[in-house]
């Protein structure tokens, strides 16, 4: 909190610094121009030495500004990632101490093992997570390319998302709108388009109200296109917070999303990868407490 107190003083300092500075300039040069206006050519220099020198200033206000707020984000990026590394080595850690300690029958043995994997798994998502993002700040990077079944991958995802979170058939719905006959295929890289998916998903969980409604559609929209959409009935999205939201490290402000843990970085990595493939995403919310709807949109590959 003091931190961040004297990056805000920091900001209001620069800020008023930059007015001051402006202020003084155009006194300077309105006391200027008053007092040698008949020299003609002194006055067109004057007043091209005054638009460069307020330039400048106000560009140095901006770029100031702009890096304080992007140490608030890596600072905030650092203190999320921390925690997601150290709480579950923190719980595998305390579960091993007590099977080493304890004498525990096999049910709670199986108990602990079960909870230790899972932190396990929570711990490696992140390691990938933060790879990924430093992965896709390299556009030149090939891709690598297949076939794939956008319906089967959804799919896929959903039910990793089901076992994950411990949900029911109710909780997580998968739909596709396909002409008969027809599949919704993409060419690309697998690993990738699944961690984009997966990454939707998880967030529709994450952010849903106390009960979770996500809905999963494939959808074919025309012979050039699929879209596969991912719906939820939770907190919703600002409007004006829509575009964003795929910013690296960005993460939506408020009490609520203050309370659930994340990176800022899954977004940017869906962003990252749905563009290398040539498509785009885009969000859609009515608002706060409304539910949101991101859709991925991305070439299809022409059956033949």
């Amino acid at each position: 909190m003091r931190v961040k107190g004297r990056r805000r003083k920091s900001i209001v300092f620069f800020i008023t610094l930059g007015a001051c500075l402006v202020a003084l300039a155009v006194a300077l040069n309105v006391g200027w121009i008053l007092l040698n206006w008949r020299q003609v050519a002194l006055l067109t220099l004057g007043i091209v030495f005054f638009i460069v020198l307020i330039t400048g200033v106000v560009l140095n206000t901006t770029f100031l500004v702009r890096e304080i707020r992007r140490n608030e984000q890596h600072d905030g990026f650092i203190n999320a990632v921390t925690h997601e590394l150290k709480t579950p080595i923190a719980s595998i850690r305390l579960y091993l101490e007590t099977l080493k300690t304890r004498e525990v029958d096999e049910a709670r043995r199986r108990e602990f093992y079960d909870i230790m994997l899972a932190d396990s798994d929570r711990l490696l998502n992140t390691v990938e997570l933060v790879l990924r993002a430093g992965q896709s700040g390299h556009r030149r990077l090939p891709v690598q390319s297949s076939v794939i079944d956008m319906s089967e991958m959804a799919l896929e995802c959903l039910e990793l998302a089901r076992t994950r979170y411990k949900l029911n058939s109710a909780a997580l719905r998968f739909a596709e709108s396909l002409p008969q006959g027809e599949r919704a295929s993409v060419k690309g890289d697998a690993d990738e388009l699944r961690a984009a998916i997966s990454n939707l998903i998880d967030n529709a969980v994450k952010y849903s109200t106390e009960e979770v409604d996500v809905s999963v559609e494939v959808e074919a929209v025309d012979n050039r296109r699929v879209a596969v959409r991912v719906t939820d009935s939770g907190i919703g999205i600002p409007s004006g917070q829509l575009k964003q939201i795929f910013k690296r490290f960005y993460r939506v402000p408020g009490r609520v999303v203050r309370r659930i843990k994340g990176t800022g970085l899954g977004l940017f990595i869906v962003r990252s990868v749905v563009e290398k493939h040539g498509g785009r995403v885009f969000a859609e919310s009515a608002g706060e407490g409304s539910g949101s709807t991101f859709t991925i949109l991305l070439p299809r590959v022409q059956q033949r």
